[in-house]
């Protein structure tokens, strides 16, 4: 489910190293007909009770669904030099692990879960945690979900964590495509050196105390950047990426 395409992408970067393929398109879908619908909401349940995803607010009170579709066009950077292809970033490592036992719920992750996939990611990509200079985040806007995502980052990245937004606040949550259109905010923070808003983020949540980009996106240069998502039934996946070379 949520992070079945970023599931995906890593599966496709292992294909290419493994030379099962030279080329592979990867990410997904959602759509979500009609698409001018709303939803009975249920208190407790993962919607939001007034249609606003605030992610990392202390307003959060659960997510908003979208459609959208993320595709990423994969090969190894030798190839993609030699046939002259527009490079816009470059895979470092990428991590898959599951929860099982060890999670809040179905729909919620472990931290640590969380911590090993970033850790795993890392180790390779062979950078440094203090090297990553954003995260995009899963983010759903559910705060138990955004808790425990972010003590995981806690864990890895201890009090100099690096900034994180989650595209949720602008879109919705994707659900089958949130984890390609998460590595599409990381390769166009890379190539653009702006870090996306989180909006609808205007009191930081006392449980989070990571830098959120609020509200307002910002110019910043991006060494590496980090991708990470969770889906039901306690799958996590973490991709690390870096600029293209000159």
């Amino acid at each position: 489910a949520c992070s079945s395409s970023l599931v995906a992408v890593h599966l496709a970067c292992k294909a290419l190293l493994n030379f099962e393929c030279d080329m592979a398109l990867a990410g997904g879908v959602q759509v979500n007909p009609p698409q001018h619908a709303g939803y009975v909401h249920q208190p407790g349940a993962f919607t939001a009770p007034d249609g606003v995803c605030r992610s990392f607010d202390a307003g959060a009170q659960g997510t908003v669904f979208g459609s959208g579709m993320g595709v990423v066009a994969l090969k190894r950077l030798e190839d993609a030099r030699r046939d002259g292809d527009t490079v816009i970033a470059i895979v470092r490592g990428s991590a898959v692990n599951n929860d099982g036992a060890d999670k809040l719920g179905f729909t919620a992750p472990g931290v640590a879960g969380q911590t090993a996939v970033i850790e795993k990611a890392l180790m390779f990509a062979g950078v440094g945690a203090d090297t990553i200079g954003y995260v995009e985040a899963h983010g759903t806007g559910t705060p138990e979900n955004d808790k425990m995502e972010t003590l995981g980052m806690r864990a890895v990245f201890g009090g100099d964590a690096p900034p994180i937004s989650s595209n949720k606040s602008m879109i919705g949550h994707t659900l089958s495509a949130a984890g390609a259109i998460e590595a599409a905010f990381s390769l166009l923070a890379i190539r653009d050196g702006v870090l996306p808003p989180t909006i609808n983020h205007d009191e930081p949540d006392p449980a989070i105390t990571l830098d959120v980009v609020p509200n307002v996106a910002r110019e910043a240069k991006v060494r590496h950047a980090l991708s990470n998502s969770f889906g039901f039934g306690g799958q996590n996946v973490c991709l690390i990426l870096s600029g293209a070379p000159a």
